[in-house]
C-alpha cells in the first residue's frame, strides 16, 4: 500500500471512530425528581414520588439530543408519598409488588427532536415484569455551566399510562361507584444531567 492510499485509509478510520464516538451523561440526582399522581376519589389527585433512581445516557454530540440512547432505573422502595400507611400499601402485592419487583425500568428506543426545545421519547416501561411501550414528551429546557464549570442539561419529561395494563390491580369503589383510585398515572420526570468529564 503506498503513502497516499495509507493516508486515506487512516482518515477513514479515524472519521468512522469519531461518528461513532458517544458522549456520556450523568444524572445529577441533586437537581432531578421522578414523581407521578393519580385521581383520588375523582375529585382530586395525590402526588408522590421516588428518592432513589438512575439513569444511562450517551449522545453523538454535547449538544444535540436526537438519537440519544437512554436507560433509567428507578427503585420502588424508595417510593414516597408523604403517608407512611400509603406508601406501604403501594409496596404490597395491591400495587407494585417491591419486594419481588424492586425496579421500574425505561429503555430508550428512539430520541427524536421535533424542534428545538422538544423531543419525542419512545422507550419500553417495565413495570412488575411487564413490558409496553411508552411515549414521553420531553421539554429541552436548555444547557448551561454551573459554577463550578460543569455542563449541565435540563429536561421535563411526561407520559400517562393506564396502571392496570402493568398489574397495578387494586380497586375499589364509592358509593357513588366511582373509582377511589385512578386507573390513568401521569409519569413525570423532572431530569438535569452533567456531561461526564
Amino acid at each position: 500500500m503506498n503513502l497516499n492510499k495509507l493516508l486515506v485509509s487512516a482518515s477513514l478510520l479515524v472519521s468512522g471512530l469519531s461518528a461513532s464516538a458517544q458522549v456520556k451523561w450523568n444524572l445529577d440526582n441533586s437537581h432531578s425528581k421522578v414523581g407521578f399522581s393519580v385521581s383520588h376519589l375523582m375529585i382530586s389527585e395525590v402526588a408522590g414520588n421516588f428518592k432513589m433512581y438512575d439513569a444511562a445516557v450517551e449522545t453523538k454530540t454535547a449538544d444535540n439530543f436526537d438519537g440519544a440512547s437512554i436507560s433509567f432505573n428507578v427503585d420502588v422502595t424508595s417510593i414516597n408519598t408523604e403517608n407512611e400507611m400509603r406508601d406501604k400499601h403501594l409496596k404490597s402485592d395491591d400495587f407494585f409488588n417491591a419486594e419481588k419487583y424492586p425496579k421500574i425500568k425505561v429503555v430508550g428506543k428512539t430520541m427524536k427532536k421535533v424542534s428545538d426545545n422538544r423531543y419525542v421519547l419512545t422507550a419500553d416501561l417495565t413495570i412488575r415484569n411487564i413490558t409496553k411501550t411508552v411515549t414521553f414528551d420531553v421539554n429541552y429546557k436548555g444547557t448551561a455551566k454551573d459554577p463550578y464549570g460543569n455542563t449541565k442539561a435540563g429536561f421535563k419529561a411526561t407520559t400517562k399510562i393506564n396502571r392496570f395494563d402493568y398489574d397495578l390491580k387494586w380497586n375499589t369503589l364509592t358509593e357513588a361507584g366511582g373509582a377511589v383510585v385512578g386507573s390513568e398515572v401521569t409519569l413525570v420526570g423532572d431530569i438535569q444531567l452533567a456531561l461526564a468529564k
